[in-house]
């Protein structure tokens, strides 16, 4: 019997993967417990399946792959999903890029005006 693996996209309703667990065919799929074994024929079905049922704009509910496709997937997310760098880690330089610009500190203080309009208009009074 041939099988695939199948796993609900991870949780971002930005992204409109809302799914956290789905039932078909007494299969039940939750989100975190990752990939589950299934068969060629429930895998199938799973493929064409939506976050929102009835709405085909919105996304694929499903991850549906081989093994080695899964594998595959999961190096990628744990790649993606490492954000944030350590100490020991090989950080470059980020160079300042406020050589040139002007700011309010470079300005001196305004002169005075002595009452005077600011656009040097005289007063009509």
């Amino acid at each position: 019997m041939e099988t695939m693996l199948v796993r609900l996209k991870p949780y971002d309703p930005r992204r409109g993967h809302v799914l956290r667990r789905f039932t078909y065919a007494g299969v039940k799929i939750h989100e975190e417990r990752g990939w589950h074994r299934v068969t060629k024929a429930v895998a199938d079905y799973l493929r064409g399946v939506h976050q929102v049922a009835n709405d085909e704009y919105s996304p694929l509910a499903f991850d549906v792959c081989t093994d080695e496709e899964a594998k595959a997937l999961d190096v990628r997310d744990e790649v993606e999903t490492k954000v944030r760098r350590s100490a020991t880690d090989d950080v470059r330089l980020s160079p300042s890029r406020n050589d040139g610009v002007l700011t309010t500190a470079h300005l001196g203080e305004p002169a005075k005006t002595n009452g005077a309009d600011p656009k040097g208009r005289k007063d009509r009074g």
